[in-house]
């Protein structure tokens, strides 16, 4: 009999071929990191056949993915046991896969057997994970804090209920959770020393669901917090590490672009600018290459004109302030409407550079665009940008146009608000 169980479920999920599910395994691969994995539609075939074969661990994560049902309700029977004994659930029947202990003592599970959520959970929990990756262009960073850090406790928490493919994929969402409070305490709220503990949690997290592109993600945001201290050899060890691990992924040229843009922006702030502008052209390079490769829905925070944005800060503190205005300019010609935050920080750089080309008036009107931002979407490192501006136009703090942008820069509310921040 033909396995009637899949074929109903793919019908009812909208793939009224077998071939156009196959697409659909397909673009859950590029979403979850896992590139490498294709399904044909011949192998739909098969899956769908009397006899099926038990699918691949891979395919499972995809198959479950993409349908939000256990794999055990699709008509598979595991290879290892003879027939499902109807008095018995057959729900979790995937052994997990061995956890280290390191693993087992940094994410504490509540008491209570293994395997007790339904084969769904991973894929619902990673719902949630996702709606907060686009909440985070809009929500004020305190706010989404908040609902993410619960999440991620959820998600911990149910990950000790948790057993096989689901667990794989809420493992997964679970280490983008943590990324994302991490990236939220790092770059929103400036607490560095918050994030680095968040995000080894995030690590450990990856590495529970082997998911070494997400590793290397967050290998990579932990190596700004030593970079941006002035500890370039730790910063240079944790870029390292997360090199290692996205050559096992494998990785999308602007993940790669990526990588080399963050080491730069390490030797920057550890005033290596030459070193950063031989990593920028090279990252340049990655992305006019290209390649096959596809990156992963939750790499949002690149791009190649998030790349210039690298690049003018680097040219402005090196002191090449012609070639970073032009940078800069086409950075923010070239922004979309949406990226407030990547705005206030362009805008401040752009700040600084009219600062240094002794050009006050022009430099407190684009500080007055940042504060408009700022107005809309508080984002701390965009505020030390302003700071940083603001600074440089000290010989003309006397002149009407500073004294507007400090009206703003400390009026009440303004002032109030960065203090609680």
């Amino acid at each position: 009999m033909p396995n009637t169980a899949l074929k109903a479920a793919r019908l009812k999920a909208g793939y009224s071929s077998q071939k156009a599910f196959a697409a659909a395994l397909a673009q859950a691969a590029a979403q979850l990191g896992m590139a490498g994995i294709a399904v044909s539609g011949r192998q739909v075939t098969r899956w769908e056949s009397n006899d099926p074969p038990w699918p691949q661990e891979d395919s499972q994560k995809l198959i479950v993915h993409v349908l939000r049902r256990p794999i055990e309700e699709l008509g598979f029977q595991p290879p290892w046991e003879e027939a499902p004994d109807p008095g018995q659930p057959t729900a979790s029947t995937v052994p997990a896969k061995p956890r280290p202990p390191v693993l087992r003592a940094a994410l504490p599970r509540p008491p209570g057997r293994s395997g007790v959520q339904p084969g769904t959970i991973g894929a619902d929990y990673a719902i949630v994970t996702e709606a907060h990756r686009r909440l985070y262009l809009s929500v004020a960073p305190a706010v989404l804090h908040r609902a993410v850090s619960e999440h991620a406790s959820l998600g911990t928490a149910l990950l000790g209920e948790t057993s096989g493919v689901a667990r794989q994929i809420l493992a997964s969402a679970l280490a983008e959770s943590l990324l994302l409070v991490g990236r939220i305490e790092f770059f929103d709220l400036r607490q560095p020393d918050a994030a680095d503990a968040t995000l080894v949690r995030a690590l450990q997290a990856a590495g529970e669901a082997d998911d070494s592109l997400l590793g290397a993600a967050i290998l990579a945001h932990s190596a700004f917090v030593p970079g941006w201290a002035s500890r370039l050899g730790d910063a240079r060890e944790r870029m390292q590490a997360a090199r290692t691990y996205a050559r096992r992924a494998p990785a999308s040229a602007e993940v790669l672009a990526w990588l080399d843009a963050v080491e730069a922006e390490c030797f920057t702030r550890c005033g290596d600018h030459r070193g950063a502008l031989a990593l920028l052209r090279r990252a340049e390079d990655l992305l006019a290459a290209g390649g096959d490769t596809t990156s992963p829905d939750w790499f949002t925070w690149f791009s190649p004109v998030r790349l210039h944005a690298f690049r003018g800060n680097t040219e402005l503190l090196a002191g090449l302030i012609p070639q970073a205005r032009t940078t800069l300019e086409q950075t923010l010609t070239e922004l979309p409407d949406a990226d407030g935050k990547q705005r206030i920080v362009v805008l401040g750089d752009l700040a600084s550079v009219e600062a240094a080309a002794r050009r006050p008036e022009e430099a407190c009107a684009i500080l007055e665009q940042a504060l408009d931002q700022l107005a809309i979407t508080w984002y701390a490192t965009g505020m030390d940008r302003v700071r940083e501006a603001r600074r440089a136009l000290t010989p003309w703090e006397g002149s009407a146009a500073v004294r507007r942008v400090d009206d703003r820069l400390y009026s009440w509310s303004a002032t109030l608000s960065s203090l609680q921040r």
